[in-house]
C-alpha cells in the first residue's frame, strides 16, 4: 500500500497511533481503542477505557483534541449501566480537555466501549516507538501487573475494593509523563498495553540495538507476583510469551511464573522512555517535583533483544 507523503506514521512501524502532516508546524495523531469490561464499576469501567485510548496519544508526544464514543451494548443492559460508563469515559475526557463529538453504538451479547481520539503533533516532535542509542536510559511511568489482577478479581479470587490503588493507575491519564518526557528530550517512547512489557519493548529495538532491564526495579502492583505464582494470568500472556519470547534472554534467577508476568497484557499502562543519560537526572528530580511515578528499569546497549538479569 503506498501512502500519500502527508502520512508521517501508517501501517509501517507498529506505532501507537497513524500520524497525518497538515502543515510544517501542525499534524494530527488518529488512533481508537475499545475492549469488554475488565472491572465491575460501569463507571470505572468507562474511566479506564477512555485513559487507555487516550494514551496512544500521549505515547505519540500529542495533545488530544476531540474524541468519539465507540460502544457495543447489549440490548437489555440498563440505562443507567450504559449512562455510567458513558459518563466514567466523558469525565476522563473533560480532564484531558478533550471535547466529545458524538460517537456510534451497535448491539452486542457482551458489553463493550472505547474511543477514537484525535490529537494534535508537532510534526518535528513525534514520539515514536523507535529512536532509541545505545547508554540511553529506559524509564516506567506506571507498576505492572494490571492483565493478572484483574483476571484474579474475573475468577474471584479478589474483591474489586482490592483493586483501588490498581484502578487508579489505569485510570490516571500518561499526559504528564508525556510532558516530561517531550521537554527532557526522550529519544522514543510506547505505552505498555496489550502486548506486555516485554512486547511493547521489543517494539522498541531496531537492529544492533537491545536493551538490558534490571527485574529487582520493575515496578508491580501489590499482590500481582503472587497471584503470577498461582499462575494467574490472562490467556495474552501466553500469546505474548510464544511471540516475543525469541528476543528475550533471562539470566536472573526468577520463576518460570514470573517471566511470564513480563509477558502479561496490561491496560492503560504507563509509558516506557529511551531518554539520554545526560538528561536523566533532570527528569528524575522534574518527575519528583511534579508528582509523577518514574522508575528507571534499564538501559539501552548495543547488541540485539532484551536482557533481563
Amino acid at each position: 500500500m503506498i501512502s500519500p507523503p502527508e502520512v508521517i506514521c501508517g501501517l509501517e512501524g507498529n506505532e501507537d497511533a497513524g500520524v497525518y502532516k497538515l502543515s510544517d508546524d501542525l499534524a494530527l495523531v488518529f488512533t481508537s481503542d475499545f475492549f469488554p469490561p475488565i472491572v465491575d464499576s460501569p463507571y470505572h469501567f468507562g474511566a479506564i477505557a477512555a485513559a487507555n485510548a487516550l494514551s496512544d496519544i500521549y505515547a505519540m508526544g500529542g495533545k488530544p483534541l476531540m474524541a468519539l464514543n465507540l460502544a457495543a451494548f447489549p440490548a437489555d443492559l440498563p440505562k443507567r449501566i450504559a449512562s455510567e460508563i458513558l459518563r466514567g469515559g466523558l469525565e476522563k475526557l473533560q480532564e484531558a480537555g478533550t471535547v466529545l463529538l458524538g460517537g456510534h453504538s451497535v448491539n452486542d451479547k457482551e458489553p463493550k466501549y472505547g474511543l477514537a481520539v484525535v490529537g494534535t503533533v508537532h510534526p518535528k516532535k513525534i514520539l515514536r516507538n523507535r529512536g532509541a542509542r545505545p547508554g540511553d536510559r529506559l524509564y516506567l511511568t506506571k507498576p505492572l501487573g494490571i492483565g493478572i489482577l484483574t483476571t484474579a478479581l474475573k475468577r474471584e479470587l479478589i474483591s474489586e475494593g482490592a483493586l483501588d490503588l490498581a484502578i487508579t493507575a489505569m485510570e490516571t491519564l500518561n499526559a504528564k509523563a508525556c510532558a516530561l518526557a517531550l521537554v527532557h528530550g526522550a529519544r522514543a517512547a510506547t505505552d505498555v498495553t496489550g502486548f506486555g512489557l516485554l512486547g511493547h519493548l521489543s517494539e522498541m529495538l531496531s537492529d544492533g540495538l537491545g536493551v538490558g532491564l534490571e527485574f529487582v526495579s520493575l515496578p508491580f502492583h501489590e499482590r500481582a507476583l503472587a497471584f503470577a505464582s498461582d499462575s494467574v494470568f490472562p490467556g495474552g500472556a501466553f500469546a505474548n510469551r510464544e511471540f516475543y519470547s525469541p528476543k528475550v534472554k533471562i539470566t536472573f534467577p526468577i520463576s518460570e511464573e514470573h517471566a511470564l508476568a513480563l509477558f502479561s497484557p496490561e491496560t492503560s499502562g504507563g509509558l516506557l522512555m529511551a531518554v539520554p543519560p545526560e538528561n536523566a537526572p533532570d527528569l528524575e528530580s522534574a518527575a519528583r517535583i511534579a508528582g509523577q511515578s518514574l522508575w528507571p528499569i534499564g538501559q539501552f546497549v548495543e547488541g540485539d533483544g532484551i536482557l533481563i538479569g
